[in-house]
């Protein structure tokens, strides 16, 4: 039996709605069919990427995916949404159910602590005082853009224990040619309902912080071992790549 080995691909798109259409079109043929074991929809079937670059060039020209009219299909998110996703990433709060936001740890981390209490062991949480969102901005306003220490990080190594731990990990930044540019790292990430506003929300983000520094906006660069296509949403791609031929098994 031949040796198999991973199939790496690569996706170099003009903007956000380039991107989004090019993976749904290609994992409609390259996609590894598997069935989760462990994680969220546990027991379903998932389309996935062995792994994924995606390259974006202009991810400000067109941000929200584009629906052709006539298409009887659901816009994956709009501009309201991912405006409202934007103040999820720029600030810390959170709900009581919720154990982390994005926002909360670029602008408010904080590290649980387990104490025992007249024999009662109680959760507190010990805040970390650091907004990485305004210390990157600092670092390339006060040092200028010869630096690869300007990377915000989501996930820390007790996420290992959470039932749903962060999708996203990384935010690395890259300062070059007088634009600010975002490398992010994905370990998980749904195709069909996250990507289009997790990249919408961080191209604000970017804006924002380019703004900030006095730089230029740039490209986004994600990767990601887990980009992937639920069941559900086979069909919807397939009608909006016309690739309604294909069969996965």
């Amino acid at each position: 039996m031949p040796e198999t080995f991973l199939q790496p691909i690569f996706i170099d798109a003009f903007d956000l709605d380039d991107a989004w259409f090019q993976c749904l079109s290609t994992i409609l043929e390259k996609g590894h069919v598997y069935t989760i074991t462990r994680g969220s929809y546990e027991g379903q079937k998932r389309l996935e990427f062995d792994f994924a670059t995606i390259r974006v060039k202009k991810p400000g020209h067109q941000i929200i995916p584009i629906i052709p009219e006539g298409m009887s299909i659901p816009a994956p998110t709009d501009m309201d949404y991912i405006q409202g996703y934007l103040s999820y990433l720029l600030t810390g709060a959170k709900t009581e159910t919720e154990d982390y936001t994005y926002g909360e740890r670029l602008v408010d981390p904080k590290v649980k602590l387990k104490e025992n209490v007249d024999g009662k062991e109680l959760v507190r949480e010990m805040p970390l005082d650091v907004n990485q969102i305004e210390e990157v901005i600092k670092m390339y306003k006060e040092k200028g853009p010869g630096t690869n220490q300007a990377i915000m990080e989501i996930g820390m190594p007790s996420d290992i224990k959470l039932i749903d731990p962060p999708c996203l990990r990384l935010i690395d930044t890259r300062l070059r040619y007088g634009k600010l540019h975002f490398v992010l790292y994905f370990r998980s990430w749904d195709l069909w309902g996250g990507m289009p506003s997790n990249l919408g929300g961080l191209q604000l983000v970017k804006e924002y912080m380019a703004q900030e520094i006095g730089a230029e906006d740039g490209e986004i660069i994600a990767v990601s071992k887990g980009l992937h296509l639920y069941d559900y949403a086979w069909d919807l791609a397939k009608l909006r790549t016309n690739k309604m031929q294909l069969a996965i098994k």
